[in-house]
């Protein structure tokens, strides 16, 4: 299936914005700062060394180094790659290959490009009283992952409404979030309340499954980004003050809002798909239109960027019926390629110039490269398997994919052909929506209601351990975050940091 390309880039013509105060003491958010209609404006590192160079071959003496490059889009001519091998995995798997960046910087949903995958020295098991740094009680329930920036984490949250399912109270008292914590040491240092727009959906059985604050936020230095749907997209200061907000589309369906915006150059960018069929790239200072294609259809997925061997880059959008390749820059559609025929909703993974690209109900895989123009499903498609996940998104590390399946199976197909290498029962009986993420050495997945499960990152199944936290009734939605040799997990109660002593 073909789709029309889009004729161009769409000029937006403006939003209300705020002039940012001086740095102030506490966070000054007006919730009900007016939002410009939707209508009114269609126009690589080297692996965590810790380099032991040793060699003194009389004297005992060794030198650690450990440096990291800041993150590349993966490429075609290899990725983000390291100069030397990863660490060695815990249990007898030889020497662990990974493309991802070690880092500080877990900036957008999954991490750096959407990989899911930061080198770091995790601990393997973890409890009350085992390799947990802090725990903090957040003032809301959400489903959206943290994401970190220059020692400060970032997510969302909300309160008042649709907090319990027998009685969950009136949708005028709901109210959203934008909160702001310490990664030292888990210290809440703001939190911008969010007015929901009029639109926004009552409270049922779907939305029930993960509340209203789904989407993850991205951050730079420019400041901290958050999607709510029909309630819009808000830009904050590193202080907390909302800069700006802007409408999207007022469109609900079933689930809620899914998608989470990343950044790009001098923009940001939203997959507007299930709110108004549309992809905006907004101006990251004004929260004015750039751009925008409207032939987005049934994604609930975030897009991922991708860097060719010449330079250029590719948006990718993975939708019902087709993966799109899109300008950045303008928007307009490059190729399309045919490929699952549902709605979509996991986020499509870069590696080694490679495209992997997964959903729908029938579990299917296509892998795809980019680059081509037109019509290209009989050109550049790789391999396509009915093996991958309707909700949760894959990690390729050691040459092979890994799924936290959502009907709680934990999946491995190996990346050079779809074989699949194993499948097994995860401790669990609930969904799991909590993507799979990795330090470059283990596997970390995210059940509900029956902790984490830790797993070697081998093609061999290898459970290293079970890890619960919290009460029985709490719930655990969201993916996981890596950054600074911290582990973050968040539940519909709490923020937890994992990392040893």
């Amino acid at each position: 299936m073909a789709l029309p390309a889009h004729s161009g880039p769409l000029t937006g013509m403006g939003t209300e914005s705020l002039q940012l105060p001086s740095q102030p003491a506490q966070p000054t958010c007006p919730a009900n700062l007016p939002v410009k209609p939707f209508l009114a404006t269609l126009p690589a590192s080297m692996p965590n060394s810790l380099g032991r160079c040793a060699t003194f071959l009389i004297c005992v003496l060794s030198s650690a180094f450990c440096w990291a490059d800041p993150p590349s889009r993966d490429q075609t001519t290899g990725g983000d790659r390291g100069s030397a091998s990863a660490p060695r995995t815990i249990a007898a798997a030889g020497a662990a290959k990974s493309s991802a960046p070690q880092s500080a910087v877990w900036n957008e949903f999954r991490g750096p490009n959407g990989s899911g995958v930061a080198l770091a020295d995790l601990p393997s098991t973890w409890s009350e009283i085992e390799n947990l740094a802090w725990k903090t009680p957040l003032p809301g329930k959400g489903s959206s992952s943290p994401v970190v920036w220059k020692g400060r984490i970032y997510l969302t949250a909300y309160t008042g409404y649709g907090l319990d399912f027998t009685e969950p109270g009136q949708r005028e008292s709901l109210k959203l979030h934008v909160l702001c914590l310490q990664l030292s040491d888990g210290k809440l240092l703001w939190d911008c309340p969010i007015d929901p727009a009029s639109a926004e959906q009552a409270y049922g059985k779907r939305v029930a499954e993960h509340g209203y604050a789904s989407p993850t936020p991205c951050v730079d230095d420019s400041g901290v980004y958050a999607y709510f749907g029909p309630s819009g997209l808000v830009a904050l200061s590193h202080q907390g003050t909302l800069r700006w907000r802007r409408d999207l589309g007022i469109n609900t369906t079933g689930f809620g809002a899914a998608a989470s915006p990343i950044l790009y150059q001098n923009t940001v960018i939203q997959n507007a798909s299930i709110e108004s069929g549309t992809m905006f790239a907004l101006d990251k200072a004004t929260g004015e239109t750039v751009w925008q294609n409207d032939q987005i259809v049934r994604s609930w997925t975030t897009p991922s960027l991708v860097t060719l061997k010449d330079g250029s880059e590719e948006l990718i959008c993975n939708q019902k019926d087709a993966i799109l390749g899109l300008d950045p820059k303008t928007g307009q559609q490059l190729w399309t390629c045919h490929a699952i025929e549902d709605y979509i909703v996991p986020r499509v993974v870069t590696h080694q110039g490679l495209l992997y690209c997964s959903g729908g109900r029938t579990n299917r895989t296509f892998v795809v490269r980019p680059g081509g123009r037109g019509e290209v499903e009989a050109s550049h498609i790789v391999w396509h398997q009915p093996r991958g996940a309707n909700v949760t998104s894959p990690i390729v590390v050691n040459e092979h994919l890994f799924w936290s399946h959502d009907k709680s199976i934990a999946l491995c197909l190996r990346i050079a052909d779809g074989e699949e290498v194993f499948r097994e029962r995860m401790p669990t009986r609930s969904r799991v929506y909590g993507s799979i993420v990795s330090d470059g050495q283990k596997l970390f997945l995210t059940t509900r209601d029956k902790g984490v499960l830790v797993l070697d990152a081998s093609p061999e199944y290898n459970e290293l351990a079970l890890n619960q936290l919290g009460s029985e009734d709490e719930s655990f939605n969201a993916s996981p975050a890596i950054a600074n040799d911290c582990l973050l997990l968040r539940s519909d109660r709490c923020l937890y940091c994992i990392k040893k002593p």
